[in-house]
């Protein structure tokens, strides 16, 4: 029986992935390190995933500060899933005053406490806004502060796992992570489609990675025993679904998994995108916030063609396409196909 400690675990994916360990992976215990407990989550789908299982235990920190907590039992297992993450919505500076410095607070911890496992959440942001694909072999040019702060938090892992020989790092590279109680860009996506307010804008083949959050559970804890058996002590993999879906894959499946069928039109980029700096406008002064963002509508249009060559190339066997994440999703939460 085996404990893990995931930082930031009360999120969307640490929430998933605390309960993929308990009911897949014989974890007698796993700690929620966060500044949100369970019974605080906005989200009720994930308040009482996390809030069913007692074998999960809440831990109240912050990762931009040296972490003084300390378990009672060895840890086989980290998983780093903190971060500031979503754009727009933070000074430049905080993305990297956060993920640094939770980087290196965490790989001190795990030194501290003789962990020798850690898994870190990064993004295909360092890889930068390009319409050519990319995989892990390609070079990583961020454009925003996330994607730089993110690949420097890479470094600060290698540097940890380079002075501990007998360490394991696994750093993931996601695209959009979605399913139930996650609240972001595909929740944003189907509620747009469904409540009939979706435009194409010239963006019906626009690749966006993107992966079920069941998917990356399970990829993760692959890519683990994968290493175990290649004796590997640092892997680095992207993470999407195989073909990566298109704009209008999304919006297809979106409307056949609730069995709706009707048309949506097409409009000019630069019209929405001039509608949205008129409502930026008039909604910053009052501070309104909104969904039309200009930075939003420019990632609507910009692919992220982003390849997960090695689980390709090491013979992974994806368990969901778009349809049946889709499917899944709403099954378990109902709520967001309404």
């Amino acid at each position: 029986m085996k404990t893990a400690v995931i930082f930031g675990g009360t999120g969307f994916i640490g929430s998933f992935f605390a309960c993929h360990l308990i009911n897949n992976h014989d974890f007698k215990k796993v700690y929620l390190f966060d500044l949100e407990s369970p019974s605080e989550k906005e989200s009720e789908f994930l308040k009482k995933m996390l809030t069913s299982l007692t074998q999960i235990k809440y831990i109240k920190g912050d990762i931009r500060n040296s972490i003084d907590w300390e378990p009672n039992e060895k840890i086989d297992l980290i998983g780093n899933f903190a971060a500031i993450h979503r754009e727009p919505g933070h000074h430049p500076k905080e993305y990297y005053e956060t993920n640094l410095k939770g980087a290196k607070h965490v790989c001190n911890w795990a030194i501290k406490n003789n962990c020798h496992r850690i898994i870190f959440t990064s993004s295909i942001a360092p890889y930068g806004p390009d319409e050519d694909e990319k995989n892990e072999l390609s070079t990583p040019v961020p454009e925003s502060p996330y994607g730089g702060s993110k690949l420097v938090a890479e470094n600060i892992h290698k540097t940890w796992q380079a002075k501990n020989k007998n360490s394991q790092l696994i750093i993931i590279r996601p695209g959009v992570v979605f399913g139930p109680g996650e609240g972001g860009n595909v929740t944003r996506l189907i509620k747009a489609v469904l409540g009939r307010y979706f435009l194409y804008m010239g963006n019906r083949e626009t690749k966006k990675a993107g992966v079920y959050v069941k998917e990356l559970c399970n990829a993760i804890m692959w890519v683990i025993n994968d290493s175990d058996k290649k004796n590997k002590r640092v892997t680095t993999f992207n993470m999407s679904m195989d073909p990566i879906p298109s704009v209008e894959d999304f919006v297809i499946s979106i409307k056949k998994t609730a069995n709706k069928d009707f048309f949506i039109f097409s409009v000019p980029s630069f019209i929405l995108y001039a509608m949205a700096y008129f409502i930026d406008i008039i909604a910053k002064p009052l501070g309104i916030n909104h969904p039309f963002s200009p930075v939003r509508i420019k990632k609507l249009i910009t692919s992220n063609n982003i390849k997960s060559q090695y689980l390709i190339d090491n013979g992974y066997s994806f368990k969901y396409t778009l349809d049946e994440a889709l499917h899944d999703w709403s099954k378990e939460f109902p709520h967001d196909f309404k």
